[in-house]
């Protein structure tokens, strides 16, 4: 029988434009090189496919990600690193799914308003801060960051390479071994 790798949910939270695709991303193409079984869970995918027909109330953001929670730990249970990119705007509900994980790396990607909207290519900061958008998370919208997350990234102040090496280091004890470029 062939070793199995055990699995884990490595959860990026934080606002939209922080960089959480971006490093998840970036992450899953050294596990894929790596030989790691690994899945993208990239939140607005998943809101256009599993969870379409869902709005942006409360209730619906949070069964929207405890469906995510819900495969992701699921996929995890079979040895899959499962990468989630999800702002999942409320604490309890992150604290709800990723508690039900095998093994989890709650990630906090960090980047202030002013930061994430000057990065906003789309102009919904612009245009929700205009009003013009309701229910937009870290506008008009609550975005409540972890307390105690297993890693904070802040991409204002660190790079997208340094901040993976960060990362890698993190997933160490947790049993992942990659290369971390020099």
């Amino acid at each position: 029988m062939a070793e199995r790798r055990n699995g884990l949910v490595v959860w990026f939270t934080g606002l939209s434009g922080a960089g959480k695709t971006t490093l998840a991303q970036a992450l899953h193409k050294r596990l894929e090189a790596a030989g790691y079984p690994t899945e993208l869970l990239d939140g607005d995918e998943v809101r256009e496919h599993l969870s379409k027909g869902l709005g942006f109330s409360r209730e619906d953001r949070d069964t929207n990600i405890r469906r995510i929670g819900y495969v992701a730990n699921l996929l995890a249970k079979h040895g899959v690193v499962v990468l989630v990119s999800a702002i999942s705007p409320y604490r309890a509900t992150r604290e709800e799914v990723l508690a039900q994980a095998p093994r989890k790396l709650e990630v906090f990607v960090d980047a202030p308003l002013e930061v994430v909207a000057r990065r906003d290519v789309k102009g919904l900061y612009a245009r929700a801060l205009r009003g013009e958008i309701p229910q937009f998370t870290g506008v008009n919208d609550p975005y409540e960051p972890p307390l105690h997350p297993d890693l904070h990234l802040r991409t204002d102040q660190e790079n997208l390479e340094t901040c993976l090496k960060r990362l890698i280091r993190a997933l160490e004890p947790l049993g992942i071994r990659l290369e971390v470029a020099a």
